[in-house]
């Protein structure tokens, strides 16, 4: 099964590293991120990539050059200014025949790939997103009259769920992508999800993205502590 990774924004609010590589490259716990995402995909078996370029897409290609000689990895431009529906259109040649995965190229989890294959395959959706909870930032409190009648410390449970960024797709998507200037978060998946076509695989484990230096920092300290290890 084929793997697309979108790797080509420009990471505006990752500017401190961006201005000068692009955001999948930019290091955690001393490796690219892009790479700690290959590694968990190559963990279950996946070792055919597509990774979609754009902003900087010529630092990636020189990391990738002569290495990974047991992985297919595939590297193709897909404009520097294309929105995230547009790059995976450009890659329909590729992928419009099977079932495929993909990810961004700025989140790791601990999710098992297999699992979350079977339950799209068991579920036969256009597409399978994989829920998680999100980070826990700040406290909750509920107040009545000016009083506090509500108060939890930091607790992600009461954050309800949202898009992890962990994807199986049938082809049939690409009957909803139009052009560059899609946005595949926007209306292709209120589309779907008005049809039914969108199941949820809920995670509960491990899951971090990488928007600010906060985040870069924290998941270095993750792994660091050696509380994620792929």
């Amino acid at each position: 099964m084929k793997v697309v990774i979108l790797a080509g924004g420009y990471g505006t609010r990752l500017s401190e590293y961006t201005k000068l590589i692009p955001k999948p490259m930019v290091k955690v716990g001393g490796k690219p991120i892009i790479l700690r995402i290959i590694n968990l995909y190559k963990k279950y078996g996946f070792k055919e990539f597509y990774i979609a370029l754009g902003y900087k897409g010529n630092t990636i290609k020189k990391f990738f050059k002569n290495r990974f000689k047991d992985l297919n990895i595939n590297l193709i431009d897909t404009g520097k200014n294309t929105m995230t529906g547009g790059r995976l259109k450009r890659l329909k040649n590729f992928l419009d025949k099977e079932t495929f995965l993909m990810t961004y190229g700025d989140g790791l989890s601990n999710i098992n790939l297999k699992k979350l294959v079977s339950f799209h395959k068991k579920n036969k959706s256009i597409m399978t997103l994989t829920a998680v909870r999100p980070p826990a930032r700040f406290g909750t409190i509920k107040i009545k009259n000016n009083s506090v009648y509500y108060f939890k410390e930091k607790s992600s449970v009461d954050e309800g769920w949202i898009n992890g960024g962990f994807f199986v797709f049938e082809p049939e998507i690409f009957h909803y992508l139009k052009n560059d200037n899609t946005y595949l978060e926007r209306d292709p998946f209120e589309k779907l999800a008005k049809k039914k076509n969108i199941k949820a695989y809920k995670h509960t484990g491990f899951w971090q993205c990488m928007d600010t230096k906060r985040d870069k920092d924290l998941l270095d300290k993750i792994i660091k502590n050696k509380k994620y290890k792929i």
